[in-house]
């Protein structure tokens, strides 16, 4: 071989690599934004039942192309304490068998149309180029955000194929200029091949991609199955770097993710290594025979579904094992993650989980307006500072969902995604912003138990309407919050509005008794300072509840939104809020 061929050669295969992943990456992506958020309620269905996370094990990595992509969003899961480790061995092994797709589909490059068209339509290199063309059209042309994952996922396959196929043709030169023996020389030995294919992998990182090297180099018909059996094999062990590298500063069970995965392909390895073995000395001539693309295909399914099957029954051991391995100290204490930066790979998931947590930020914002307004009737120093320390969880709730919602709004994201994150991130301000004025409550009940000051039956009376109706509104924000219900949030503007009232009606009242003589100047303080509270608080009720709406009807200009709901022609706002006017009278 001259310097040009292997100039040619290394610029063939290399180029062709980088389409390879690079069309698999555009594809992956389009596949998991079209899963959005099933991919997380898929995982959470994940029971006792095995053969049902194996399934959906399969049916994930099926729909985003990429087990290695599946085995991270684990690691992340676990590190984030939403699954036990224990739960992802059957995902694992459903992963493992629904990869082998991939190289199915890049067998059919391997079919010979031998003058039959229909043959000939059927490989992909042939084909694709229309499905391309096809994704382009729907991404300039159409607005619907689905139209554009599907688009994406058309050209992503094409410029895999594309990939293929530059990998075949330097594979071709190889082969023409005679220097395709001494690669099949060193592929002869399989340990040798096995660990080739091991270190290639480890360094690329998609176990599809060197599993679709294998098939291209049986395009030439001269890989046998006792080269390529090693090759596929190395690729599932290599493929378990991506998850050992993502469990670098995890907690234990995330890096007991990523050894489950190493031991399954290890073992499953040695397993068939022997087997191999065996077949070479009883039946030289059928791993010397040569193999072709659906041979490596064949392989590649055999290996998985067979480890699966074979090792299910000892998936205790495998766990325990993985618990050996990663041993968890006497005096070690577990730390509590917060949220996982190895999800941001799955936008849908961690979307879902920054959710989740916000509800449980909601939850506890509005259990401490409650216990806020029990104090100033009847205080306590212990629930006093429950509640400042809870305000304390509230406030690191913020700051790590705000700092990580930021990261995710970088992310590549649905429109819709993109709209949840907006809404997040502007909700946990109000959020946090409520429990303050909750702490404000239980300054204002301190200072009434400690200068032994009380309100008339009147003013008790008064601030007693206001807080049910603050009480209300923040139910109907949270609840309406938690389950996305526009309906509900809607509620909360014409309550809004009478808590306004309401606060202006008592406030002209206190001036009232204070020219009377009613009331002292020191009482009039915390009245009005309580008053300003409870409005505050009403306030960024509003803020929520509009937002859930906007993001549910596709208002996105709140300021708008809210003249339109205000402008009098509004019937069902305007019953709302003589109905709300009624309730909360003085």
């Amino acid at each position: 071989m001259t310097n040009i061929d292997i100039l040619t050669m290394l610029v063939g295969i290399s180029g062709g690599l980088a389409f390879f992943l690079f069309g698999m990456n555009v594809m992956s992506s389009g596949l998991e934004k079209m899963a959005g958020g099933k991919l997380e309620s898929s995982l959470k269905k994940v029971t006792s039942k095995y053969f049902l996370s194996m399934i959906l094990g399969a049916g994930i990595t099926i729909a985003i192309q990429s087990s290695s992509a599946m085995t991270v969003m684990l690691v992340g899961l676990v590190n984030s304490g939403i699954m036990q480790f224990g739960q992802t061995f059957g995902l694992i092994m459903g992963s493992n068998v629904g990869t082998t797709l991939t190289s199915w589909i890049l067998s059919l490059a391997g079919l010979e149309g031998d003058g039959n068209i229909f043959l000939m339509l059927l490989r992909p290199v042939i084909f694709a180029p229309f499905l391309a063309l096809f994704g382009t059209i729907l991404r300039m042309f159409s607005k619907k955000e689905r139209h554009h994952d599907i688009g994406a996922i058309l050209i992503g396959f094409t410029i895999l194929i594309i990939g293929m196929d530059m990998m075949s043709g330097a594979v071709g030169i190889i082969e023409e200029k005679g220097g395709l023996e001494v690669l099949l020389t060193m592929f002869s030995n399989p340990i040798m091949a096995l660990l080739v294919s091991v270190l290639f992998t480890g360094i690329i990182q998609s176990s599809a991609a060197t599993v679709g090297i294998v098939q291209t180099l049986a395009l030439t018909g001269t890989i046998t199955y006792g080269m390529a059996i090693p090759l596929v094999l190395g690729a599932n062990i290599g493929t378990c770097v991506t998850a050992l590298i993502a469990c670098i500063g995890t907690e234990k069970n995330a890096k007991r993710v990523s050894a489950i995965h190493t031991y399954v392909n290890v073992i499953g390895a040695i397993i068939f290594m022997i087997g191999l073995g065996v077949v070479s000395i009883v039946a030289p001539n059928l791993s010397s025979t040569h193999t072709t693309m659906f041979g490596v295909a064949l392989i590649h399914t055999i290996f998985n579904v067979t480890i699966s099957i074979v090792l299910t029954p000892f998936r205790k051991w495998i766990i325990r094992l993985a618990e050996i391995t990663v041993p968890t100290k006497k005096d070690e204490i577990a730390k509590t993650v917060f949220l996982d930066e190895r999800l941001l790979a799955t936008p849908s998931v961690a979307i879902s989980e920054c959710k989740r947590l916000v509800v449980e930020m909601a939850e506890l914002t509005r259990s401490s307006y409650r216990d806020a307004v029990a104090l100033l009737d009847n205080y306590s120093e212990e629930k006093a500072l429950a509640i400042r320390e809870t305000e304390g969880v509230i406030d690191r709730y913020e700051d790590k969902l705000g700092t990580y919602l930021v990261k995710l709004s970088g992310s590549d994201l649905s429109g819709e995604d993109s709209h949840e994150v907006g809404r997040l991130l502007h909700s946990i301000g109000d959020f946090e912003r409520i429990s303050d004025h909750a702490v404000n409550l239980v300054d204002a009940a301190e200072e009434i138990h400690s200068k032994k000051i009380s309100f008339s039956d009147k003013a008790k009376t008064e601030l007693g309407v206001i807080a049910a109706a603050v009480n209300e509104i923040l139910d109907l924000t949270v609840d309406s919050f938690n389950t996305d219900n526009a309906v509900l949030a809607s509620e909360v503007e014409p309550l809004e509005e009478v808590i306004d009232n309401l606060k202006d009606t008592l406030r002209k009242r206190h001036v009232s008794r204070l020219q009377e003589g009613k009331c002292t100047i020191e009482l009039g303080f915390v009245f009005s300072d309580l008053l300003t509270n409870y409005e505050r608080i009403s306030d960024h009720c509003s803020n929520i509840a509009v937002s859930t709406i906007q993001v549910r009807t596709d208002k996105q200009d709140a300021h708008k939104y809210l003249r339109g709901i205000k402008s009098g022609e509004n019937e069902q706002y305007i019953g709302e809020f003589d109905s709300y006017s009624k309730k909360y009278t003085v």
